[in-house]
């Protein structure tokens, strides 16, 4: 049975019935018939349609560790969805199997907003993830789903590249972000099909809104691993987010349209995260690399072990909270973590 079609949001008509989508910085032209750079949105007759609508084509239960969200509710679990499609090319995706093939032309199950978070608080989750491909794609599920998940007290998180207007984000119950900030401009047109831009102002719009913001840098041997674009990064991360900002430095591994270039040496990600603390962040972290200790999170006054990570898993958490405020329990420094 076919589903029943669901409009989407943010769009306008151009006459002759074209359609001009305002989701996303792409700003697409849809003739009728066709869809956007996403290929989950569709001009049917001189309407919108969201194609990806309760196609839910990938859901588990993760960790919050696992966005990686280190400062949101440590340890707790999170029903992370996604539906098919993107509005990014990027060469290195690693979930391309997804995130590069039109919502209905994956297998998929029909789930809606109700059923989402139904299916949340049967699990004893503590929120809901948007996540695995691009949520902002996947915008009116979303969009309906937090509305729910709020009033039944569940949080919300999305894991994204920042590709959304100022517009949509606003509209949303979210409550925590984790954006990719790539590369440099060159990265973002070369290896995304992306512009660099719109995706710092989602984080320092996301950060005005009050939403929790973590940052992950991906970094790609010969890429973009030179000191420059990553100190661009924890610069603007600094002056623009706030030293408290956690920052997530990441290994690659050879997947999609690079499966030639070898993984992040663990040299460098250590480099970069020396680099950002001596520039005065508070919490960077480096991932992929299970059972470093530049997964774990220490007191940014005293040096005192706070969260003793391994993988996406808490093996000890030393916070005091004994007064409700995260403090480290050696020097009383107060520990921007919400807990």
């Amino acid at each position: 049975m076919q589903s029943k079609l669901h409009e989407a949001m943010f769009y306008e008509s151009m006459g002759d019935n074209k359609i001009k989508c305002n989701l996303c910085p792409r700003h697409c032209i849809i003739p009728e018939g066709k869809r956007g750079f996403c290929r989950g949105r569709e001009n049917i007759r001189g309407i919108l349609y969201a194609m990806n609508y309760g196609k839910i084509c990938s859901a588990a239960i993760d960790p919050i560790e696992k966005k990686p969200l280190f400062h949101f509710y440590p340890g707790s679990s999170v029903f992370s969805i996604a539906t098919g499609g993107c509005n990014f090319r990027c060469k290195h995706c690693q979930n391309w199997q997804i995130s590069q093939f039109p919502p209905d032309e994956l297998p998929y199950n029909e789930i809606y907003p109700k059923d989402i978070v139904e299916t949340t608080l049967k699990y004893k989750c503590d929120g809901i993830a948007y996540t695995y491909t691009e949520p902002t794609i996947f915008y009116e599920i979303m969009h309906d789903t937090t509305n729910i998940a709020r009033e039944k007290g569940l949080y919300n998180v999305m894991v994204t590249n920042g590709y959304i207007e100022e517009e949509p984000l606003k509209h949303l119950k979210i409550d925590a972000m984790n954006i990719d900030i790539k590369g440099n401009e060159k990265f973002y047109k070369e290896i995304c099909s992306a512009k660099l831009e719109p995706v710092l102002r989602t984080c320092i719009v996301a950060k005005k809104l009050g939403i929790h913001v973590e940052i992950t840098n991906l970094i790609i041997p010969s890429y973009n691993d030179n000191m420059e674009d990553i100190r661009y990064i924890i610069e603007f991360v600094k002056d623009k987010l706030g030293k408290e900002t956690p920052l997530h430095f990441t290994r690659f591994y050879p997947d999609y349209k690079l499966t030639d270039v070898p993984p992040t040496s663990v040299e460098t990600l250590v480099k970069a995260r020396e680099l950002a603390l001596e520039e005065g962040l508070k919490y960077v972290y480096v991932g992929n690399i299970p059972g470093h200790g530049g997964e774990n999170t220490y007191c940014p006054n005293c040096g005192a072990l706070l969260i003793d990570r391994t993988g996406f898993s808490i093996i000890t958490n030393n916070l005091d909270i004994s007064l409700g405020t995260p403090k480290c329990p050696e020097c009383g420094e107060i520990i921007d973590i919400i807990i």
